[in-house]
């Protein structure tokens, strides 16, 4: 009856040592696995900055661009009433 009683609670301590090392791994796992969730968190922080850079800077390209068609069709018109006046330039100027 003593070795009953012996293994019983040899056998519920083994349970209870059981169950606190898998708690305290579950903490240790928990505090493992939040620290790369916020390695993850502060990466993608620093993409979406990268990322709104770009954009900001696409959108000033984009009004560059936008400026310079904006000034070569006026050059463009320019040079299309210059070549007007030329012609008729020359066709007064001409010799008949």
């Amino acid at each position: 009856m003593t070795l009953a009683i012996i293994g019983g609670v040899v056998g519920v301590l083994g349970a209870i040592f059981g169950l606190v090392a898998m708690l305290r791994n579950k903490k240790t796992d928990d505090k493992s696995e939040g620290e790369k969730n916020g390695v993850v968190l502060t990466e993608l922080g620093y993409i979406k900055k990268g990322i709104d850079g770009i954009e900001k800077r696409l959108e000033r390209q984009e009004n560059q661009h936008i400026d310079v068609i904006r000034h070569l069709t006026k050059v463009e018109e320019s040079a299309k009433q210059a070549h007007l006046r030329i012609d008729k330039l020359e066709k007064y100027h001409s010799p008949k």
